[in-house]
């Protein structure tokens, strides 16, 4: 064995460093849950019927709000309602649509993995 007992010595030229990895992965955590706090206080809208509904949801897709323009919808018949609901979760699934790709913009280029190791 060496002097500093290494066992990494015997791979040949103890080019691996333990440590580095480790401060590398810290680094991407740190970056990960700072992209994830970011999506987290982002909004996104989306909207159906020209502009008759709208939703906004979070960078994670979390519904944060409902909006419904006045005069549209009175309630006054179950056809109308039904058809307020469909248009809530069509707007939802607009604005849940524009919240997956901004996590795959700010999430991509760290779901790539660390460097060296394939990902």
């Amino acid at each position: 064995m060496t002097q500093e007992n290494n066992p990494f010595d015997a791979l040949g030229g103890g080019g691996f460093d333990m440590n580095a990895l480790l401060q590398q992965a810290q680094q991407m955590q740190e970056r990960l849950e700072d992209a994830q706090t970011q999506l987290a206080e982002t909004t996104v809208e989306g909207s159906v019927g020209g502009g008759a509904v709208s939703v906004t949801v979070n960078g994670v897709g979390e519904l944060v709000g409902v909006s419904i323009k006045e005069g549209g919808f009175d309630g006054s018949s179950a056809d109308d309602l039904a058809d307020l609901g469909d248009l809530i979760v069509a707007a939802y699934r607009d604005a849940k649509g524009r919240a997956d790709q901004l996590a795959s913009q700010t999430l991509g280029p760290l779901a790539g993995g660390m460097p060296g190791l394939g990902g």
